[in-house]
C-alpha cells in the first residue's frame, strides 16, 4: 500500500478521534452523553441510524453475498427499509413523547413504564449481551479489511488497532460524537463507493459485457433466492427496528416526535435501494475479477467471500484513491460499533446498575463503555464470520424482546409475568438452537422458532395469570 493510501487513512482515523476529544469536553451529563441533550435534527438523526444499522458488518457482508449470489443479495437490507418505516408510523409516536417526559435514556427503561423493573432489568442484560455480539462483528469486519489491504497487518493485529480507536473516541465523546462522527462517517461512504469504487472497479473488470460473459444468469437476478431466505431474513432485522437499543437512543435524541420519523423515512431510503445494490454490485466486481483472474495469489479455496471485495479495491485502486475507499469503510464499520457500545454500556448502567443518576455517572459511563470494548474486542478474535456474528446477536435480542414490546404497543392486557416467561423462554430457545447447530424444520432460522416459542408462551401465561400485572 502507497504512503499516500496510508496517509489519507490515518488522518481519517486522527479526525475521528478528534471528535470524540471536542465533544468530551461539551459532556456536562449522562442526558448528554447517552441522548445527545435530546435536541438533534433529523437529518444528523436519519444519516446516524442508517450508518449505524448498514455499517461496516452489512457493507462487507452484502459484499460476501453480491460475491456468492449477486443481486439476489440485496433483499437482505430491503429488510431493512420495511422495518425503518414501519417502527417510524407505529413505534415512534408511542414512546417519543413519552421518553421525553419521563426522562428516558434507554430502551428497556419504556419496558418498565408499561411493566416493571423485573422486566427492564431482564431486557438491558438481553440488549447489552446482543450489543457486545453486534460491536464484535463490526470489529471483525474492520480486521478483515484491514488485514487484506494491509499485507503486513495480521487479522489480530488488525483487530487491535480497529478496536482501540473505536472504543476510544466512543468512550470520550458519548452519543454526540457518535452521531456526529455517523454523519462524517456516512457522506464519506457514500462518496468514496459511489465517486471511487463502483466506476473504477467497473472499469477494471470489463464492463456489463465481461459481467454477463463471466457470470451465471442467476447473479443478475432478484429471484435468485428461496421465499425461506428472505422471511429469515425479514423476521431476524424488521423486528431489530423496534428493540434495537441504538434506534431508541436516537428517538430519544431527536427533538421532537415529527424529526424522529423524517429521520427514519430518510434512514430507510439510504438502505434499500442505495446501499442494498452499491454493496451486492460491488460484491459481483470481486467475483468477476476472480472468475478472470485479476486478484493475482488468489484462489476460490483462499478467499473468503466476504474478503473478496476488499481485496478487489486493494488490487485496482489507484495510489490516492485506495486511501479514501479504505476510509469509507472504515467509515461504515465504526459507525456501527461506536453506537453499539453505547447500547451496551447505556443498558449496563441505567437498567442494570441503575447508576445513571448517581454524581459520578458520566464517569461511570465512559469506564463501562471501556470495558465493554475490551470485551467485544476479545470476542471479535475468537469468531471468523461477520454477517453470521451479527445475524445471531440480532436474533438473540429479538427473540427475546420482541413480545413484550408488541404486548406494550398493541394490547390493553399486559402482564410483567408474562413478559418475563416470554423473554427467557424466547432468548433460550433461540441461543440452543443457534449452539445445536441443527438443520431446523422448513429452513427457518433459530429466531423464528424462538419468536414463536416466546409469544406462545406469553399468551398462555397471561390467560391463567388472568390479571393485569404492571
Amino acid at each position: 500500500m502507497h504512503i499516500v493510501d496510508i496517509l489519507i487513512f490515518c488522518s481519517y482515523l486522527i479526525v475521528m478521534l478528534g471528535v470524540g476529544f471536542y465533544f468530551m469536553r461539551k459532556n456536562n451529563s449522562t442526558e448528554d452523553y447517552y441522548v445527545g441533550g435530546r435536541k438533534l435534527s433529523s437529518l444528523h438523526i436519519g444519516l446516524s441510524v442508517v450508518a449505524t444499522d448498514v455499517g461496516g458488518g452489512f457493507s462487507i457482508g452484502l459484499g460476501g453475498l453480491g460475491f456468492t449470489m449477486g443481486l439476489s443479495g440485496s433483499w437482505l437490507l430491503f429488510t431493512g427499509l420495511l422495518g425503518a418505516w414501519l417502527s417510524g408510523v407505529l413505534l415512534i409516536p408511542k414512546v417519543s413523547d413519552l421518553a421525553r417526559e419521563k426522562g428516558f435514556l434507554s430502551f428497556p427503561q419504556y419496558l418498565e413504564h408499561v411493566f416493571d423493573k423485573r422486566v427492564a432489568l431482564l431486557a438491558g442484560l438481553i440488549s447489552a449481551i446482543g450489543y457486545i455480539g453486534f460491536t464484535s462483528s463490526q470489529i471483525l469486519a474492520g480486521a478483515k479489511l484491514a488485514s487484506s489491504t494491509f499485507p503486513a497487518l495480521s487479522i489480530n493485529q488488525a483487530l487491535l488497532v480497529m478496536g482501540t480507536v473505536a472504543v476510544v473516541y466512543t468512550v470520550l465523546g458519548g452519543l454526540k460524537a457518535v452521531i456526529y462522527t455517523d454523519t462524517i462517517q456516512w457522506i464519506v461512504l457514500m462518496g468514496g463507493l459511489v465517486l471511487v469504487g463502483l466506476p473504477f472497479a467497473y472499469i477494471k473488470i470489463g464492463g456489463i459485457e465481461a459481467i454477463r460473459e463471466t457470470l451465471d444468469p442467476s447473479f443478475l437476478s432478484l429471484q435468485a433466492i428461496s421465499w425461506q431466505k428472505i422471511v429469515n431474513w425479514m423476521f431476524t432485522i424488521i423486528p431489530i427496528w423496534f428493540i434495537g437499543m441504538t434506534l431508541y437512543q436516537r428517538i430519544y435524541a431527536a427533538k421532537d416526535t415529527k424529526t424522529a420519523q423524517r429521520g427514519w423515512f430518510i434512514a430507510g431510503l439510504f438502505e434499500y435501494p442505495i446501499m442494498a445494490f452499491i454493496g451486492v454490485i460491488l460484491g459481483m466486481f470481486a467475483r468477476v475479477a476472480m472468475e478472470n483472474n485479476q486478484l493475482p495469489g488468489y484462489t476460490f479455496d483462499s478467499l473468503d467471500a466476504e474478503m473478496g471485495l476488499p481485496v478487489l479495491l486493494k488490487t485496482i485502486l489507484p495510489v490516492g484513491f485506495l486511501g479514501v475507499v479504505l476510509s469509507a469503510y472504515f467509515s461504515a464499520i465504526m459507525s456501527t460499533a461506536d453506537s453499539c457500545l453505547m447500547a451496551a454500556s447505556g443498558n449496563i448502567l441505567t437498567d442494570v446498575l441503575k447508576k445513571h443518576r448517581a454524581k459520578k455517572s458520566l464517569l461511570y459511563s465512559q469506564i463501562l463503555t471501556l470495558i465493554i470494548g475490551v470485551i467485544a474486542l476479545l470476542l471479535a478474535l475468537k469468531m471468523t464470520s461477520v454477517l453470521d456474528l451479527m445475524l445471531h446477536s440480532y436474533s438473540f435480542m429479538v427473540s427475546g424482546m420482541i413480545v413484550p414490546v408488541l404486548a406494550a404497543m398493541f394490547t390493553k392486557q399486559t402482564s410483567s409475568i408474562a413478559a418475563l416467561a416470554s423473554m427467557v423462554t424466547g432468548g433460550t430457545t433461540t441461543l440452543l438452537l443457534i449452539l445445536s447447530g441443527r438443520q431446523l424444520p422448513l429452513g427457518f432460522d433459530a429466531n423464528i422458532y424462538g419468536i414463536a416459542t416466546a409469544l406462545f408462551v406469553y399468551i398462555v401465561t397471561v390467560k391463567v395469570s388472568g390479571k393485569r400485572a404492571y
